[in-house]
């Protein structure tokens, strides 16, 4: 076994970039990915699932977690008059976004660390395929530094595997979210649920 995991802040494993050919925001798009990072070798089936449902985002977007960049990459192709801000913690996965947007000469989109972000910063759209894998009480904390930055009228997707315990994560986000926020599931797919919150436009 290897603790080289995509939630590895430095991957052990050898940086071989190698490039990919995959569909995002309606068309075959080249892309660059790496081993020891989260689904190197294209388009996870939560993150299809998610890019399935979502309309073109409106104001400052939030991927949390980002990978090499699909949910990223797709929000800056389909509003690319919007800024784009990406997260991760893996400086693997930071490199290759930043690379892929750069390739698809997406100017607006700002790939860091979650420090990077100034803590000021509220977010009009959020898109996550949270990284489930790294243990119930970080993914509660990573959820919990982001969705309350959400803006007046905002709101958040979110696809979880629903044997991974979607229907659970929903249920505590609508406890620890304020009462006038909701907390629904948007849509079932392939094994999955859209999680959707929405923050009040009046409050």
């Amino acid at each position: 076994m290897t603790s080289d995991h995509y939630f590895s802040a430095s991957p052990a494993s050898n940086d071989e970039r190698r490039t990919l050919r995959v569909t995002l925001a309606g068309a075959e798009r080249e892309v660059m990915t790496a081993p020891g990072i989260f689904s190197p070798g294209g388009l996870d089936k939560g993150t299809a699932v998610l890019l399935e449902y979502v309309a073109p985002p409106r104001g400052r977007v939030l991927d949390i977690g980002c990978g090499w960049g699909p949910i990223t990459l797709t929000a800056a192709l389909l509003a690319p008059d919007s800024e784009v801000f990406a997260v991760d913690v893996n400086e693997r996965s930071i490199d290759l976004a930043r690379r892929n947007a750069k390739a698809l000469n997406l100017d607006r989109v700002q790939v860091g660390t979650p420090d990077d972000i100034a803590e000021d910063l509220e977010f009009d759209t959020i898109w996550s395929n949270p990284p489930i894998r790294i243990g119930k009480e970080a993914l509660h904390e990573l959820l919990l530094r982001w969705l309350p930055r959400l803006a007046p009228g905002g709101e958040a997707l979110l696809v979880v595997q629903k044997n991974l315990g979607s229907d659970s994560l929903q249920k505590w986000l609508a406890e620890q979210l304020p009462n006038h926020w909701s907390v629904i599931r948007a849509a079932t797919s392939k094994g999955f649920r859209i999680l959707q919150v929405n923050r009040p436009s009046d409050d």
